[in-house]
């Protein structure tokens, strides 16, 4: 039987540990438990949150509706085939712990998406990528719940409709509720190391012939001394997506600030990095109230203590301001704002 629980804090449920608080809580740890909450009279009408980690998430206000808290578990090392060796986990897997589970069982291929906060569910929402590799150049399928038929469904990793930090999911929010994910990855295993901070990291290792578990170990390094520990200060990682603009844009930019950051897309577009632009309005280390960017990474935003989202967001807004007023480029945020 589900325990429905009322009045729920959310502090320890977002990691900016911002307050707030729902109607209901429910914790999902079963597809059984997933249809048996859906079924509730209580919950009839009422709106509906997904939470996996809360590491994608502003809460600027209480929650009048049901926390859905995914907690299904399980993890499984599934038939390889002759290009490729297939894991699957449930949706409350967290994600760093499976990345590292998948290593362990012979599986390499997931090593540049080490330590990025959350919950496997979550990934394919935000199609997830760092150091060169998006979740969508590793996903076979998902199955998800679709809550318009009450039926369970696989969507493939083409109906998910992958874009840059972007999927199905987000255009037909709440329609999906996903359970569990499974990967595939390509054999023979080819290293990506062609990210700068990477190949760096290695070199300076003395490593040129990595292993996927000594790229794992590079990536771990590289964020845990660039970025903040959630557990420590609150924050969403990196907070605005790396904007893309076509390739006169980007040679406007380039001729003004020649030190531009950029990235050139098989499309002839650019993907110009969203730290360096923070970087450059001076926003690095400041603070707006009790919210601040972060001292060593401009593009994450930081709970600097008892901040509220409405801190968040009202220095989300200005550190737009300032992006867009200097360089004419808009920044659009990551994390999704309630």
């Amino acid at each position: 039987m589900l325990q429905l629980q009322r009045d729920v804090s959310l502090r320890d449920f977002n990691t900016f540990g911002l307050p707030a608080s729902a109607r209901y809580v429910v914790t999902i740890d079963s597809e059984a438990a997933l249809l048996e909450a859906l079924a509730m009279p209580e919950l009839a009408g009422v709106p509906r949150l997904v939470l996996g980690g809360g590491s994608n998430v502003v809460l600027t206000r209480d929650f009048d509706g049901v926390v859905f808290r995914m907690a299904i578990r399980g993890r499984e090392r599934l038939a390889d085939d002759v290009h490729a060796r297939y894991v699957r986990g449930g949706a409350g897997e967290v994600w760093h712990d499976f990345v590292d589970w998948a290593l362990a069982q012979g599986c390499a291929g997931l090593e540049n998406l080490a330590l990025i906060p959350g919950t496997l569910g979550a990934a394919p929402i935000q199609n997830i990528g760092a150091y060169g590799l998006e979740l969508a150049e590793r996903l076979a399928h998902v199955r998800a719940l679709d809550t318009t038929t009450g039926a369970f469904v696989t969507l493939s990793r083409e109906e998910c409709a992958f874009g840059y930090r972007d999927s199905c999911f987000k255009h037909e929010p709440g329609r999906y509720i996903i359970v569990a994910v499974t990967l595939r990855l390509p054999q023979p295993w080819q290293p990506v190391t062609g990210y700068a901070d990477v190949a760096r990291t290695l070199a300076e290792a003395g490593i040129d012939r990595p292993s996927a578990r000594q790229i794992f170990d590079a990536v771990v390094d590289i964020r845990r001394r660039k970025l903040p520990d959630p557990a420590e200060l609150g924050n969403a990682g990196s907070f605005f997506k790396n904007p893309v603009v076509d390739a006169a844009t980007f040679a406007a930019l380039r001729e003004r600030s020649p030190q531009a950051v950029g990235y050139a897309q098989p499309d002839g577009s650019w993907k110009v990095a969203a730290g360096w632009l923070i970087d450059q309005c001076g926003w690095r280390g400041k603070s707006l109230g009790k919210a601040g960017v972060h001292e060593r990474q401009a593009l994450v935003l930081v709970n600097r203590g008892g901040a509220s989202g409405a801190d968040i967001v009202a220095l989300a807004r200005a550190v737009q301001a300032s992006v867009q007023e200097r360089f004419g480029i808009r920044l659009d945020p990551e994390p999704l704002m309630l």
